[in-house]
C-alpha cells in the first residue's frame, strides 16, 4: 500500500504571506524628478513642504537634494552633469547610470503639473510617517520605555504622542514662505477697516479696561505680552481680570467652511501654576458677583449675597474660558495642549500663570537657568504666532525694587533673563502704592501720621499699569481702579465714558 497520500486528499496550500509595503508612488516620483531634470525652473512652482526625506527611493531622494542644490546655488542640473556626481553611487548604477536619468527626462510630463505630483509625493510621505509614528506609539505603550531610554508614564506618552501627531499635522502649512507686500498692504488695510468699524477704534481684542485699551489698541494676534510686579501687586488679578472680560463676552460667526470665526471677547487658555482651578474660579465669582472673595471662602455671606453668588456663576459657567492647573508644566507640555484647544474650541487668548514655574524642555543638565527662561519665553513666543493669538505671561521682579526709594519697576527688574524683555512685544507692570505707603504707618497722634493718612485717602482704590515696552505704540502708564475685597481692577470715572455709555457727545 502506497503511503503517499491523495493529491485530493492534501490540505490546500498556505497562501503566501503578505508583504505590507508602505505607501509610495514610484512614477510620480519619476515623473516630478524627470520634469525637474527637464526644466529646472519648475523648481521654483514647488513648496518648501517637499523635501528630500519627502521620497519613498533612497537614490530618488538623493538626487532630488542634488537637483535642488544645484538650482539654489544658480547651477545647471541636467542629467551628464549629475551622472558624474553619483558615478560612484552602487543604486545609481544599479537603475542604469546614465541612461535611468536620460529615460526620466525622455518620459517627463509637462511642467506644468509639476505642483500635482509634488503634492501626491508629500501626501504618500505624511501617511508613512503616521505609519512610523503609530508603530512608536505601540511599541512605547507595551514596553514604557521611549526612544530616549526612559521610562514614561502613560499620560507622558499621550502627550508625546500628541505632539508628534499635531507636528505632522502641521507640515507643510506652518511656513507661508515670502508674502508679496501687494498682499500685506491688504492684510494691513483689512486690520485698520477693523479697527475704524468697531466701537472704541481697536483691531485687537478689548481687555474691557478702557485706559488700556486706548494705551494698546487690544490685545493682537501673535503679540507676547509679559505682566509682571511684585508679591501682592495684583499680577494674578489683572490677568484673571482680562480673561473674564474676553471669554464672557465670546461670541462667533460660522464660517462658509463650517468653522467659527470670533467677532468678538474670545476663548481663553489660563494656566495657572501657583494656584488651583478653585481658586481661580473663586476669584472670578468674587469679581462677577461683587462679593469679598475672602467672605466666599469663609462662608460669611447673608442670603442676598449668596443670591447674587449663585445668578453670577449661572452666568460665567457657559464662559469659553479653559483652566489648566498643572504645576511645574514644561513648555512642550503647554505648548501640545494650546495646539488641542485650539483644535477642539478655537483659542484667542492665552495665560500663563506665572513664567518662572513653567519648565524648559530636552535642556542639558549643566543648563543655566538664564537658558532655561531663554528657551521658555522663546516658545511662548513662538506659540503666540503658530497660534495667532496673544499670550501673557505673568512674571516676578527680583527683590532690587525694594532697594529703592521709588518703588515703581523698571525693565532691569526682570527676573533671571534678558530674554524676557527681548522676546516680549508689550511688558507691563502692575504697581499700587498704597501697598507701600501702607506699610510705612507712623505712630498715631502725630503729624507725620496725619499727613499718612492724607497719602492713603487719596491712594485709595488706585492702580497703575506702567507700560515699559510696546513694540507697535508708545509706553506711559495707565491709571485703573482696584478693589481689594474683589481684586477687580476697573475703569476710573470719567466724564466721557459715561457719554459714551450714554450714545452722546462729550466735550473731551
Amino acid at each position: 500500500m502506497s503511503l503517499v497520500p491523495a493529491l485530493d486528499l492534501l490540505p490546500p496550500p498556505a497562501p503566501e504571506p503578505a508583504i505590507n509595503v508602505a505607501p509610495h508612488n514610484m512614477e510620480a516620483e519619476q515623473a516630478l524628478l524627470g520634469i525637474l531634470l527637464y526644466d529646472n525652473a519648475a523648481y521654483e512652482r514647488l513648496t518648501d513642504s517637499l523635501q528630500a526625506r519627502s521620497f519613498y527611493e533612497p537614490f530618488h531622494a538623493r538626487l532630488f537634494q542634488s537637483i535642488e542644490t544645484h538650482v539654489r546655488k544658480g547651477q545647471l542640473a541636467e542629467p551628464i552633469l549629475l551622472a558624474d556626481e553619483f558615478k560612484k553611487d552602487p543604486a545609481f548604477e544599479e537603475l542604469g547610470g546614465l541612461r535611468y536619468l536620460a529615460d526620466l527626462v525622455d518620459r517627463a510630463p509637462p511642467a506644468a503639473n509639476a505642483g500635482d505630483y509634488a503634492r501626491v509625493i508629500f501626501d504618500l510621505s505624511l501617511r508613512r510617517e503616521l505609519i512610523r509614528i503609530g508603530g512608536d506609539i505601540a511599541t512605547t505603550a507595551h514596553s514604557g520605555v521611549g526612544k530616549d531610554e526612559e521610562k514614561k508614564a502613560a499620560r507622558d506618552q499621550i502627550e508625546q504622542a500628541e505632539q508628534q501627531l499635531y507636528s505632522l499635522a502641521e507640515s507643510g502649512t506652518a511656513s507661508s514662505g515670502f508674502v508679496s507686500f501687494g498682499d500685506a498692504l491688504r492684510g494691513a488695510v483689512e486690520m485698520t477697516a477693523e479697527a475704524y468699524s468697531r466701537d472704541g477704534g481697536m483691531s485687537g481684542v478689548s481687555t474691557d479696561l478702557m485706559d488700556l485699551d486706548q494705551k494698546i489698541g487690544g490685545l493682537h494676534p501673535s503679540d507676547l505680552i509679559v505682566l509682571a510686579g511684585r508679591p501682592s501687586m495684583g499680577k494674578t488679578a489683572l490677568a484673571t481680570n482680562i480673561a473674564f472680560n474676553i471669554a464672557k463676552k465670546y461670541a462667533y460667526e460660522i464660517q462658509p467652511d463650517g468653522t467659527k470665526k470670533t467677532v468678538q471677547g474670545g476663548v481663553v487658555a489660563f494656566y495657572s501654576l501657583e494656584m488651583s482651578a478653585e481658586q481661580l474660579a473663586l476669584r472670578m465669582l468674587a469679581d462677577a458677583s461683587g462679593v469679598s472673595g475672602d467672605k466666599l471662602r469663609k462662608g460669611e455671606i447673608d442670603a442676598s449675597e449668596f443670591g447674587r453668588v449663585r445668578d453670577a456663576a449661572m452666568e460665567l459657567q457657559e464662559a469659553p474660558l479653559f483652566i489648566d492647573a498643572t504645576g511645574g508644566i514644561s513648555i512642550a507640555k503647554l505648548t501640545a495642549r494650546a495646539r488641542r484647544l485650539k483644535r477642539q474650541h478655537g483659542l484667542d487668548l492665552v495665560v500663563v500663570d506665572y513664567l518662572q514655574l513653567v519648565t524648559g524642555s530636552d535642556l542639558s543638565s549643566n543648563a543655566s537657568r538664564v537658558q532655561e527662561v531663554s528657551q521658555i519665553t522663546m516658545g511662548l513666543k513662538a506659540l503666540a504666532k503658530e497660534l495667532a493669538c496673544p499670550v501673557i505671561a505673568l512674571s516676578q521682579l527680583s527683590r532690587q525694587v525694594e532697594q529703592r526709594d521709588d518703588k515703581r519697576p523698571q525693565l532691569s527688574d526682570l527676573r533671571e533673563s534678558g530674554s524676557i524683555e527681548q522676546d516680549a512685544d508689550m511688558v507691563w507692570f502692575v504697581y499700587r502704592e498704597a501697598y507701600y505707603v501702607g506699610r510705612a504707618e507712623p505712630r498715631e497722634g502725630t503729624p507725620e501720621h496725619l499727613t499718612w493718612q492724607e497719602d492713603m485717602d487719596r491712594l485709595h482704590g488706585l492702580a497703575e499699569v506702567i507700560i515699559a515696552k510696546q513694540r507697535h505704540g508708545p509706553i506711559g502708564t495707565v491709571r485703573l481702579s482696584f478693589n481689594s475685597d474683589t481684586t477687580r481692577f476697573g475703569n476710573l470715572a470719567r466724564d466721557h465714558y459715561f457719554a459714551q455709555a450714554r450714545n452722546i457727545p462729550s466735550d473731551e
